[in-house]
């Protein structure tokens, strides 16, 4: 017998799922427009604007769900962590704008990425790591949300070794400022995947891990 219950983790789950789709949207975009020099300040606004939205409808509904149903301890986990995810996602959106707004404000239309290999590398891998935590969610895959863990000490090292560059540089000019920036707002995207993972490991087997 189908509980009531069940039909709501439904669509919470199908609320998350969807967040996730436009969380990886606002990253792609704002990601490859910033490596071709391109503005995206008002598509991504938009999108992180849609996120914010998204996941004030998933707390509303989670906490919904708890104030109806008096979930059991397992639902429950699945209730709080699709909370965590919606925030984390939520945080990709910000981010993501936040790429595009310093991009603008710091360096018009320049392709500030082109000036170094590693900012290039750190932007290609928190793509990939975002992609890869939106999939395990859909997958419900624990192991897939594990291996997120040394993919963002792999993106670190790309950041320290950016920072590295930019300390030897005499006049920094409005690119290196913005890459300086952005350099930390993906690095910040790449703690957010692992937190992501993290949720997911949860609700797959029960463990709590850290993944940094």
């Amino acid at each position: 017998m189908t509980r009531l219950l069940d039909v709501g983790l439904e669509q919470l789950t199908v609320m998350v799922y969807r967040m996730g789709e436009v969380a990886e949207k606002a990253i792609d975009v704002s990601i490859t427009r910033f490596m071709n020099g391109e503005d995206a300040t008002n598509v991504v606004r938009e999108i992180s604007d849609v996120l914010a939205t998204m996941t004030v409808e998933v707390e509303n509904k989670a906490f919904e769900l708890i104030a109806k149903y008096q979930p059991v301890a397992s639902d429950l986990r699945i209730i709080n962590s699709y909370m965590k995810i919606a925030y984390d996602f939520e945080r990709y959106g910000r981010y993501a704008w936040d790429i595009s707004f310093t991009h603008k404000k710091l360096a018009g239309l320049d392709k500030c990425a082109g000036s170094s290999d590693l900012i290039q590398k750190l932007a290609e891998t928190v793509c990939m790591m975002v992609s890869k935590s939106v999939q395990a969610l859909k997958q419900n895959d624990g192991e897939m949300a594990k291996s997120l863990g040394s993919v963002e000490r792999e993106a670190d090292k790309l950041f320290f070794a950016y920072l590295d560059q930019l300390a030897k540089t005499k006049s920094p000019s409005k690119c290196v400022m913005c890459n300086l920036l952005v350099s930390r707002f993906l690095e910040r995207i790449a703690d957010h995947t692992t937190y992501v993972g993290e949720a997911i490991v949860y609700i797959s087997n029960g463990k709590k891990i850290s993944l940094r």
